[in-house]
């Protein structure tokens, strides 16, 4: 009986040290969710159910996340509620400018963008969850090198961190297919939306880790772009079970920003896109992915499909 205790124990602690040293590959990857733009009810009869459906089902996965409202969508007393709701359910808020400019157009200048940032803050500077993030829209960061580093020294100057991104993806797309299809086919089964945009978000994680794991040798902590939308109310559930399904860790954006990655800077010109991406461009990866995410390659598949 002796002999039999004392051998548990020693298999019990061989186990206990083996896992500790798995190589972190091995270790479960992780991923947060952030929500870009924010509805607008002035134009979007559904935004109030839409935006509900994803706080719901963040809620029952205990799951924090963070939304980078854009203004001028937002600026309304029921657009502000809705925003209120993220922060009020211990969700973060961001900033993602006020009127949605593209910082790489040329007719945008920095003291603009400067100035279009600082209005967004004075709108969202009091709600409950606001956070100093800075989420570019369109992901561009800049054509020129005195917009880009114009706009990144303003940032440190004012207090502010990273809101980048690791996983970009094409859900702005999907959901215009959606909205489209759903139309057309009211009574129809979502099941192959679900199977086709689930896949979608599938394929788009799994390059990205894979730029992670070949410029870093590590899987980072992600953070996926997704947007407040039609798509996502319907599928949310269906999008946090596929990541659990497949040993993925969901986690708050809070802890995916610790992840050193964050702090790192392109150079490339046009500045943007996924921090991997840009990294990747910077190191002279081939064959990436350009214009970063688009319908030009999710417009095939999906007339293939049918929906």
């Amino acid at each position: 009986m002796k002999r039999s205790f004392i051998a548990e124990n020693l298999l019990i602690t061989f186990l206990i040290i083996a896992a500790l040293c798995l190589p972190l590959a091995a270790q479960a990857k992780s991923i947060a969710f952030s929500f870009d733009d924010g509805l607008d009810p002035r134009i979007q009869a559904q935004a109030i159910s839409w935006n509900a459906s994803i706080l719901d089902a963040l809620s029952d996965a205990q799951i924090k996340s963070i939304l980078f409202p854009a203004g001028k969508r937002v600026d309304s007393p029921m657009g502000m509620k809705l925003v209120k709701n993220w922060g009020n359910a211990g969700h973060a808020i961001g900033n993602h400018t006020y009127f949605h400019f593209n910082f790489c157009s040329k007719q945008v200048t920095l003291e603009q963008f400067i100035t279009d940032t600082k209005k967004n803050e004075a709108l969202l500077k009091d709600m409950p969850g606001w956070t100093k993030r800075m989420r570019f829209p369109y992901l561009k960061e800049g054509e020129t090198v005195s917009k880009r580093d114009g706009f990144r020294s303003w940032l440190t100057n004012h207090g502010y961190s990273s809101g980048a991104v690791s996983v970009d993806a094409s859900d702005w797309y999907y959901n215009k297919r959606f909205q489209a299809w759903r139309k057309s086919h009211p009574d129809n089964d979502l099941s192959p939306y679900r199977t086709a945009y689930l896949n979608h978000l599938w394929d788009r994680t799994i390059y990205y880790d894979s730029l992670s794991e070949q410029l870093l040798n590590r899987s980072i902590k992600h953070v996926i772009l997704l947007h407040t939308n039609a798509v996502n109310s319907v599928f949310l559930p269906d999008i946090i079970a596929m990541y659990k399904s497949k040993g993925w860790k969901i986690i708050s954006p809070e802890e995916a920003y610790q992840d050193p990655v964050y702090t790192m800077v392109s150079t490339i010109l046009p500045a943007g896109e996924s921090i991997l991406w840009a990294l990747a461009k910077q190191n002279g990866v081939k064959d990436l992915r350009y214009p970063a995410e688009s319908d030009t390659y999710e417009k095939r598949l999906l007339d293939k499909l049918g929906i």
